[in-house]
This record gives C-alpha cells, structure tokens and sequence, in this order.
C-alpha cells in the first residue's frame, strides 16, 4: 500500500505551492520519516519539513421517503510538505 494517496488540489493549497509548500493525502497510520521518504522518492525534490493533520470521518444523513439513510466518511490524514528553496512539484506534467 503507498503512502502517498493522492495531491490536494485545492485553492487554499495551490496559493501554498508557490512559497514551496504542497498538500498531500497520505495514510492514516504514516508518520512524518515515512511521508517525507516518499515524497523525496516519488518526485526527487529533498523535503524540508512535513506537518501533518488527521480528520475524523464525519457522520451522514440523508431523509427519504421511504426511510431515513444514514453513514459515515472515511477519516483521513493530510501532510503539507514543504520542500527545500527553489525546489516545485509539478503535478500537471502528466497531463
């Protein structure tokens, strides 16, 4: 299973990129060393700090005819990288 699940891209974060920093989906059960490994890895840029955040899965409900349906989202763990001065990501070279 990868660390890394997946880049956010949001406003919030994307006005982050330009002072070097870049938010991530990661693992629930990551820690720092591992995120930071990763990111080092998969983009080959050397990372300067990682913050990290957790988010708890928040409960659902939706009223219907029929009965009332109720669920809840995944709890999940961000990561803002930051990287060494001078250094991007860029995640739309793919594309």
């Amino acid at each position: 299973m990868s660390i890394l699940k997946k880049p956010i891209i949001s406003e919030k974060v994307s006005a982050q990129n330009e002072a070097g920093k870049y938010g991530f989906v990661v693992d629930i059960n990551a820690n720092k060393v591992e995120i930071k490994k990763a990111v080092e890895k998969m983009y080959g840029v050397n990372v300067a700090s990682v913050n990290t955040m957790r988010y708890a899965g928040t409960t659902k409900t939706r009223y219907t005819k029929q009965r009332v349906i109720s669920g809840k989202s995944a709890a999940y763990k961000k990561a803002i990288v930051t990287v060494a001065d001078g250094e991007v990501i860029d995640f739309y070279s793919g594309i």
